[in-house]
Parts: structure tokens; C-alpha cells; sequence
């Protein structure tokens, strides 16, 4: 069996605008389906898409491991860009070999550690009464763990007790919405610098979070594990990280985090998997990032199906919105409450509807500097 066509396709989302995926097919007319988690700039992870295509026409598609570092190797320069492309390639050809062997790829890779997936559910407000609404909806809905951005709109120009009674506020409200029997984790996006998270943060510890998410930016790997010393709760991060080498330099600083590698990002399933197990040596646990629809969710679950230190998997309601983009992509993917249950259809279980363009167009997003200025004209925050 050898690859006989790569087509690299656009799907739109409300989200971000539009999702990249690759579609790989063999001579034996077996098809693989794999998303990219580049969503900042798609076209640059469909350009770089376009030019590793010669090398994988005519390989065998198995050979997973041995197509990964040929892509990841084959020219100079790293980074997110190459990594989205390497990892929706790596999501594809496990999808081929799931089907052609007539398996779930969980199956291939080591086979299950768990009977179903815990999830935390992302939600949504921008006021301690809306964040006691989302919270609900979420207990309703059979969620153990809930995840929201605790800072209010405009918190760059806020005091530093402003900011901190205000977050606190919307914490408060969380708290006494979902009471104990509900995990809370506090988004921060990245959004505070260091003097401030670390007073944020540990303002925010008293509400006895699962975990904080990514309080500050992550362009330095010293400065992330020099903060989660200085901080009471545990500290997630990863989502932007995009190499095995980077995960590793992030844990050897011996401190206690969760981990948040994307399976559209940083390597696919065979670099995920190898995230995990440095984390599993670190005695750390693994804490998804999905955000990006079906496509990713998908993947993202046969990972969880077999790690051991999995702590909680990301889940959006808007992947079963059948009204919005994520009616593009048919996935076997099913929720029960709180729990996502483990796929037993072969390969990946997922694959683009015919009319995925018509339900999905791409929507075009000129850049913009909406939400990352201060009052003063400074740029405050960074995507």
C-alpha cells in the first residue's frame, strides 16, 4: 500500500475563521483524515502542507515514526508553522492504518488505560451572574469540571486591586454555583505579566482550583517554571508548545504541572504520546488542549483513552452543535455527561461531510488589534 494523493482542504469555523485539514489516500483507496491545530495562520500550515506533499507520494503509510522525522527533518528552520503541518499528517496516516487494520487507533496505541474520559467543559461570561448561569448549564449537563476566563473585560487598565477583587468576584460566584462537588480551572490566556500573576493567582487559590491555566505568555521556558514556584495552586500550560524538546526543557525544571499538549500542534498522536510519557516520568499529569472541533476532539480522546496521567480531557459544546461548522465533520465521538466513552469505530472516526464547504465556508479574518491595547494605545495582551 503507498500514498497515491495529499489534498489539503479548508473548513470554516466560527471560531477561528477556518480550520486546515489533510486528507491522505492510498492505492488501495483508503483515506486518513488529519486537522492542524495552526489556526493563527492557516494559510502559512496549508503552504507548508503544499511542499512537503512530493515527499509523501509513493510512501508507505505505516511507517508513521519514519514519515514524521523525514517531514519534520527534510528542510531547515522549526517552529508551530511546520509542526501544525507534521502533526495533521501524523493524524492522518494513523487514521489509514486504524482502518486499513480494522481498528481504533487507541487500540494501536497500547490500548486503553480507562473505561471512559473524564472532560472539562469551557464556557463562557463576562459577570459573576453569567458565570453562575454558564455553571449550571454545566452541572445540568453532567460536568464535573468547569473552565472559565476569570478576568472582566478591561482588565488591563485596572488597578491591581481591581483586578484581583474582580476576579475573585467571578470565582466566588463559580464556587458557590457549582459548590464542591465541581472542579473549577481559571483560564488566564496568558494575558497577565509575571508581577501580576503571581497575585492573581494566588488571590484566586482560596476558590481551590483544579488548576490555573496559562497565566502568563510562554515565550520563556525559565520564566513559566519559575512562576509555578511562586504560586499556591497547580499551573497548566503547553497549548503553544509545539515539540517533544520544548516539553522537555519545560519539566526537566523539576516543578509540579500539568502539561497541555494539542495533538494539531505539537507532533500529532506520535508526539503526544511522547509528551505524555515525559510527563509520566516527571510524576506530572496531561491535560489536552482542544478547542478546535471534532476534527481535533477526536484524536485528542484516543490519546486520552490510553495515558495514564491524564487529568481531565477539553471539551466544547459547540462540538455538538449540529446548527455551526462542526456539522462538517461526521465523528464518532460521543458524550455521556460528564465523560466522553471510548470510540470502537476503526481508525480515527472521523471524516469531512460531502457538502463540509457549504455547511463550513472559510471565513476570511483580516488581522486586527481588537483586545490587545491598553487605554494608552500600548499593546496589553497577545492571542
Amino acid at each position: 500500500m503507498k500514498i497515491a494523493t495529499v489534498e489539503v482542504l479548508e473548513v470554516g469555523c466560527e471560531l477561528t475563521g477556518q480550520h486546515t485539514f489533510v486528507r491522505v489516500t492510498t492505492d488501495s483507496g483508503v483515506s486518513g483524515l488529519g486537522q492542524s491545530g495552526g489556526w493563527g495562520y492557516p494559510r502559512g500550515v496549508a503552504g507548508v502542507l503544499g511542499e512537503l506533499t512530493p515527499l509523501l507520494l509513493g510512501a508507505d503509510p505505516f511507517r508513521i515514526e519514519h514519515l514524521w522525522h523525514l517531514a519534520y527533518r527534510v528542510r531547515p528552520f522549526r517552529g508551530n508553522l511546520l509542526s501544525a503541518a507534521v502533526s495533521a499528517i501524523d493524524l492522518a496516516l494513523w487514521d489509514i492504518k486504524g482502518k486499513a487494520l480494522e481498528l481504533p487507533v487507541w487500540e494501536l496505541l497500547g490500548g486503553r488505560t480507562r473505561d471512559r474520559v473524564r472532560l472539562h467543559v469551557l464556557v463562557g461570561g463576562g459577570t459573576p451572574d453569567e458565570i453562575v448561569s454558564s455553571v449550571n448549564w454545566a452541572v445540568d449537563e453532567g460536568f464535573t469540571a468547569v473552565k472559565f476566563d476569570p478576568l472582566v473585560h478591561g482588565f488591563e487598565d485596572l488597578s491591581m486591586s481591581q483586578l484581583v477583587s474582580s476576579a475573585c468576584s467571578m470565582a466566588a460566584a463559580a464556587r458557590e454555583a457549582g459548590g464542591d462537588e465541581i472542579d473549577l480551572i481559571f483560564e488566564l490566556h496568558r494575558k497577565l505579566d509575571p508581577a501580576k500573576a503571581i497575585v492573581v493567582c494566588n488571590a484566586l487559590s482560596q476558590f481551590r482550583p483544579l488548576f490555573i491555566e496559562d497565566p502568563i505568555q510562554i515565550d520563556s521556558i525559565d520564566t513559566q517554571a519559575e512562576i509555578c514556584k511562586r504560586i499556591d495552586s497547580p499551573i497548566a500550560t503547553g497549548e503553544r508548545l509545539s515539540s517533544i524538546w520544548e516539553f522537555t526543557e519545560l519539566l526537566s525544571r523539576n516543578v509540579a504541572i500539568l502539561v497541555r499538549p494539542d495533538v494539531g500542534l505539537a507532533g500529532g498522536l506520535s508526539g503526544c504520546r511522547k509528551i505524555a510519557a515525559i510527563a509520566e516520568a516527571h510524576h506530572c499529569g496531561v491535560v489536552p488542549h482542544n478547542f478546535l472541533g471534532p476534527g481535533l476532539t477526536a484524536p485528542t480522546l484516543h490519546l486520552c483513552a490510553t495515558i495514564p496521567n491524564l487529568v481531565t480531557m477539553e471539551y466544547l459544546p459547540l462540538d455538538e452543535d449540529k446548527t455551526s461548522s462542526s456539522a462538517a465533520i461526521a465523528t464518532t465521538v460521543v458524550r455521556n455527561g460528564g465523560h466522553c466513552e471510548i470510540p470502537e469505530a476503526p481508525g480515527l472516526g472521523i471524516s469531512l461531510v460531502e457538502d463540509y464547504a457549504d455547511i463550513a465556508p472559510v471565513e476570511e479574518r483580516p488581522l486586527s488589534d481588537e483586545g490587545l491595547l491598553r487605554d494608552d494605545g500600548s499593546v496589553a495582551a497577545a492571542h
